[in-house]
């Protein structure tokens, strides 16, 4: 099904009103990574300290979010854990799922100082948190914790994956936790921000690739090479990505709003997959495009 954007725009009123069937929605391609955040802050407060004048751009909501996937025919979005501005609340991204239902999923924070971590996930999930953001704040142990341990062991029992955001240098810090926790999904955000220079690092991403559960995003493609479409550098990445993990554990994502500044666009961020990677065939993309994130995140 292709639309254009004069239709996207209709169809985006109509979906946002409530007229458009949850069908419709699980044709179109799948956003596996955005962000978004409201300047209604007496309901949804941001974190201690930031401000509505700290967020760039000062209002990216849940319908804007809509609205400009539907120029792309992308229907479904994975909404990210902002810890910037939301901390560890996740109010404003489950709050979007119950309002759109079948439209959204959520990787969420999670304070593990506050104890009861196995109930919390167990509920959180039923609310749409299919999946947790996890990073390492400079610990080089950061995984050893009793905290992360039962995450980890919450996740595989109950398909909730841990999505790490890493530099290249905490990617082989993984493979213990992954051998550890075989059953656990775990999705790595942005090639673990692996750039052209980051040899040895891609050796260590791909060498995850012998764990079963471990998926990666391609994304975030204004963050890395010349930070400029049509970001042909960061082919050969993906394309090695893609003969050591194949197209059913990667999942596009844009990482917007951040992927609409310094001239970069949407439409920019999915061509990259959809018309530029022809190594891959139809089938290949619409597992990248849809399908591995529907299984992950939807599902």
């Amino acid at each position: 099904m292709k639309i254009n954007r004069r239709h996207a725009i209709t169809l985006g009123a109509s979906a946002l009103a409530g007229c458009v069937t949850p069908g419709y929605f699980q044709r179109g391609y799948i956003d596996a990574h955005s962000h978004i955040w409201s300047t209604d802050l007496k309901r949804f407060p941001l974190a201690p300290g930031q401000t509505a004048e700290d967020l760039p751009p000062r209002s990216f909501t849940d319908d804007d979010l809509i609205k400009l996937g539907l120029t792309e025919n992308v229907t479904r979005h994975v909404l990210i854990s902002h810890g910037l501005y939301h901390g560890y609340n996740n109010d404003y991204y489950t709050h979007a799922v119950a309002k759109h239902p079948g439209v959204f999923a959520v990787v969420g924070a999670l304070n593990p100082a506050l104890g009861q971590i196995l109930e919390r996930m167990r509920a959180n999930r039923k609310l749409g948190i299919s999946g947790y953001r996890i990073k390492p704040n400079g610990d080089a142990n950061w995984l050893k914790t009793d905290a992360m341990q039962t995450m980890w062991k919450t996740g595989a029992s109950n398909r909730i994956a841990m999505c790490p955001l890493i530099d290249p240098q905490y990617i082989a810090g993984l493979d213990p936790m992954c051998e550890q926790f075989p059953d656990t999904t775990v999705v790595i955000d942005h090639c673990a921000r692996i750039d052209t220079q980051h040899d040895t690092e891609l050796d260590h991403l791909c060498a995850l690739s012998k764990h079963p559960n471990v998926y990666v995003k391609i994304s975030a493609f204004y963050a890395f090479g010349t930070k400029h479409p049509p970001y042909l550098k960061q082919i050969p990445k993906i394309k090695r990505l893609y003969e050591t993990y194949g197209p059913r554990r990667l999942m596009w994502a844009s990482d917007c709003p951040y992927q609409l500044e310094n001239g970069n666009t949407y439409s920019d961020s999915i061509a990259l997959v959809r018309d530029r990677l022809n190594f891959m065939n139809a089938n290949d993309k619409d597992w990248i495009l849809r399908r591995t994130a529907e299984k992950v995140f939807f599902s």
